[in-house]
């Protein structure tokens, strides 16, 4: 129950302004992050003196209090304090912030959300693995079909969850997002694709050839186009029809550029993506790990590690496997130990090399 935290969150909210002054408010592993629309009225040292407060740190244009594993509970007695917030609220004024701490910013809110499920999934595949390595279920049996759908769910329709994340992002409706997520997910285009002969929208414009499940980039470049198409669809149409018409030209458009444009250079953009890191795992492995993983603790520090996280994903949803991230974050700490590691994650690597590397 998160009820023991009431009195810590209302001084922490308090203490950054009160709820006028927060323009946005999510928390990560363990820390609250707030966008602040002046960081000149938030209490710092009042607030890291606070009991149950370990930290606070202000980075990337957030305010960010560490607070340590039961962050979510928190949180949830924060949530209570700020006033509710509409899909289609207009966005807070904007922060002056880097272009690469708005990269972070955007990165971070679109993927941070949709951790717990891709960790659930992960978690499932694991289990999985274990039951088949113990010959306690089949990979031939219904069993296993169900249990491996039950992983792959997640990330078959992961465009569904990102366009949902990025349409809070952008400040447009998530329904429609959703909604156009499914129009690139549905069973009909996939079938047309399967079938592999071209298509032309009324004879005219043409469909790629490809499908969109576990895809990343296609579905976030076609809602942050979307986000701007439905601003202005909300403008120019009467608001007395806007209910229906905005929805209807919204589709109609969003659907058309998806298959024919936005579509297909996401798509062109992550196979690049995969291309780079097939040669990293090939070439390369023990770069990734070694970069990201002695650098892990400043970049947590800094929120940097957002940036970095969504390559993990990405990697996942397109190759079934994370050797960007998830090896980096889960370096052990002993020298021997680090040894070994490094050994798994460079197998490529003469002996004396990595003997020499400093992390061995």
């Amino acid at each position: 129950m998160s009820k023991q935290y009431e009195a810590l969150a209302w001084e922490i909210v308090q203490k950054v302004g009160g709820p006028e002054n927060i323009s946005a408010a999510r928390h990560c592993q363990t820390r609250l992050r707030f966008n602040l629309a002046d960081h000149t009225k938030a209490d710092k040292e009042g607030i890291g003196a606070l009991d149950g407060v370990a930290q606070v740190v202000e980075s990337g244009g957030m305010f960010q209090v560490v607070i340590g594993m039961h962050v979510k509970d928190v949180y949830e007695e924060v949530e209570k304090l700020l006033p509710a917030a509409s899909d289609n609220a207009p966005a807070a004024p904007a922060e002056k912030m880097s272009l690469i701490n708005r990269i972070i910013d955007f990165v971070s809110s679109v993927f941070q959300p949709i951790i717990p499920a891709l960790s659930g999934a992960g978690m499932v595949k694991a289990l999985l693995a274990l039951l088949v390595t113990f010959n306690l279920v089949s990979d031939e049996s219904q069993t296993y079909y169900i249990l491996n759908s039950f992983a792959d769910g997640t990330f078959a329709f992961l465009p569904m969850l990102l366009a949902y994340t990025t349409a809070r992002k952008m400040k447009s409706n998530v329904i429609l997002a959703m909604g156009v997520a499914g129009i690139m997910l549905h069973s009909n285009w996939g079938a047309l694709v399967a079938a592999g002969e071209p298509v032309h929208f009324f004879g005219v414009i043409p469909f790629y050839l490809t499908t969109y499940m576990s895809t990343v980039i296609p579905i976030i470049l076609v809602i942050i186009v979307q986000s701007f198409i439905e601003r202005w669809l909300d403008r120019i149409i009467p608001k007395s029809v806007n209910l229906v018409f905005v929805p209807m030209f919204t589709f109609l458009i969003m659907g058309t550029l998806a298959m024919s444009v936005l579509g297909p250079l996401g798509n062109y953009i992550g196979e690049g993506l995969a291309v780079v890191f097939t040669w990293l795992s090939t070439n390369a492995s023990w770069a990734p790990a070694v970069l990201i993983g002695g650098l892990l603790p400043v970049m947590v520090m800094f929120g940097l590690h957002h940036g970095i996280a969504p390559l993990g994903s990405m990697q996942m949803a397109s190759l079934g496997y994370d050797s960007i991230f998830g090896r980096a974050a889960s370096a052990p700490t002993s020298r021997r130990a680090r040894r070994r590691w490094l050994w798994r994650c460079a197998p490529a690597t003469p002996r004396s090399a990595r003997l020499r590397h400093p992390l061995a």
